[in-house]
């Protein structure tokens, strides 16, 4: 008895895939809180930050993305985050002021922004939605936009079980 054969129309479909967890660059990521810095974890006094700064082994954050931040309720001017920044620019992957969140969406603006989705014209686009990578909420936002302008539609999830979000009228 000849079984009949199992065709997989998901993958012969012209469906396109993206997972956002494919662009995800790999590399360490560190919160780099200048609280320690601080008279009393709570004044910044110029003359003691700058002698921090001038004195500290930056090369320990050698290709790493940076998160800047004070996690302290003290006020922080925004020349002590360039002086940081000035020091960490030739050694540091990228660098931001705020939390590993706020890092890893600046990071995604970036891919997103420089990503081709030419391939993508007139073409229905599935977002993959399951990450084991931190993939912020805001690269989903941002692909949205680079795709809308180009896809014939947008759906979300897998193949097998999408939710639709967009079709071109």
């Amino acid at each position: 008895m000849n079984k009949p054969k199992i065709i997989n129309r998901v993958a012969n479909s012209a469906l396109i895939t993206i997972d956002l967890e494919d662009y995800y660059p790999n590399g360490t990521r560190i919160v780099f809180d200048i609280k320690d810095w601080l008279y009393e974890s709570l004044v910044l006094r110029e003359k003691e930050f700058r002698t921090f700064v001038e004195s500290h082994d930056w090369d320990i954050y050698r290709n790493q993305y940076i998160a800047l931040c004070c996690t302290s309720e003290a006020i922080i001017p925004g020349w002590a985050y360039m002086l940081v920044r000035l020091r960490l620019s030739e050694i540091a992957k990228h660098v931001v002021v705020g939390d590993l969140e706020s890092l890893e969406t600046n990071i995604y603006h970036k891919i997103i922004e420089d990503l081709d989705v030419s391939h993508c014209k007139n073409k229905s686009v599935i977002i993959k939605g399951c990450s084991n990578k931190p993939v912020p909420q805001n690269a989903y936002l941002f692909l949205i936009d680079k795709l809308q302008p180009v896809a014939k539609s947008i759906l979300y999830g897998e193949a097998c079980s999408s939710v639709p979000l967009y079709k071109k009228k």
